[in-house]
């Protein structure tokens, strides 16, 4: 648990609580959202995550919009990975989004993963949505991107701040 006095406060990695020196590794919530009941791919990339350094917490099958935004909040994430196979994206993540935004969250980087039409991805993007992995995105590269994108958006923060980490 991370306590700040200050509203909206969130450890950066590299930053801890009261220990600048300490590291912790970037936190992921992979999430199954809406009524889909098949979860071995959102499995494959929670461990395949977990493998490569990141914490990640799963949240398991039949998630609401509300549950995934508040293991976000509860879990203080630094991504979002939602696993998509019912064709119900383009209703479940503008719905996610917008309760990120509304929970002070709107910074937690959000990727979506799954079957998702190519006609679909630009409007995702537009949503917020920093990237869709499609079916035979190569593990390593997910992680890579997802490291990259976290590394990228560490460092416009700190720069926002003044600090360094």
């Amino acid at each position: 648990m991370v306590f700040s006095s200050r509203p909206g406060w969130r450890a950066r990695r590299g930053q801890a609580v009261g220990s600048p020196s300490v590291e912790r590794p970037y936190r992921v919530v992979v999430a199954k959202p809406g009524l889909d009941g098949h979860d071995r791919g959102a499995k494959i990339i929670a461990r395949a995550l977990r493998d490569t350094g990141f914490e990640v917490i799963y949240t398991g099958l039949h998630q609401t919009p509300e549950q995934v935004v508040e293991a976000v909040v509860q879990e203080d994430a630094d991504a979002l990975g939602l696993s998509l196979l019912s064709g119900a994206h383009m209703t479940l993540v503008p719905r996610i989004v917008e309760l990120l935004r509304e929970r002070g969250a709107g910074d937690v980087l959000v990727v979506c993963g799954g079957i998702i039409p190519d006609a679909d991805i630009p409007k995702l993007k537009e949503l917020g949505v920093a990237q869709v992995f499609t079916p035979g995105a190569p593990l390593p590269a997910i992680s890579t991107w997802l490291r990259e994108a976290l590394d990228r958006l560490q460092e416009g923060a700190a720069t926002e701040t003044g600090g360094a980490d």
